[in-house]
């Protein structure tokens, strides 16, 4: 994966995925998180962001997806568990299989990754406002109606 320690601060490249459905879209976190944020995870070395899409659902969701056009370019500057991270953030729109067993809105699911533990949920567009989204941006972002591609530098 692209994550290095670099001038005391942790860089990744990170890709994303937006799925969207019913005006809902579908979010994740791991127990330990006070926030939500978009299912995906770290790009690998000699890999495309749209295929670390795909491999990384596949990973958490067990479900093959298609990966469908790039909305969003984010730099992204936070701090986790006490430390600073440095993200470049691919966010990619992405479908999910019409019988796919995620499409239930009003459900909780779980990942099928045992180690990582991850909560997937489904939330209103609308109520974005009052989510712990990160990055933050994505409250408003996701609600616009078409997405449009963008670029935003969260700090």
């Amino acid at each position: 994966m692209i994550s290095v320690q670099l001038n005391g601060q942790r860089f990744q490249v990170r890709a994303a995925a937006i799925i969207l459905h019913e005006d809902f879209v579908l979010l994740h976190r791991a127990p330990s998180d006070d926030h939500w944020a978009l299912p995906g995870g770290r790009v690998e070395v000699g890999e495309s962001a749209s295929t670390t899409i795909v491999r990384e659902l596949k990973e958490e969701l067990g479900e093959n997806v298609e990966c469908g056009p790039l909305l969003h370019v984010v730099e992204n500057f936070f701090e986790l568990a006490g430390a600073r991270n440095h993200e470049i953030g691919f966010y990619f729109q992405v479908c999910l299989a019409e019988s796919s067993v995620f499409l239930d809105t009003s459900r909780t699911y779980r990942g099928v990754e045992p180690e990582l533990n991850l909560e997937f949920r489904w939330f209103p567009l609308q109520e974005l406002v009052s989510v712990n989204l990160r990055p933050a941006f994505l409250r408003t972002y996701l609600s616009a109606s078409p997405l449009a591609f963008g670029h935003a530098v969260c700090k």
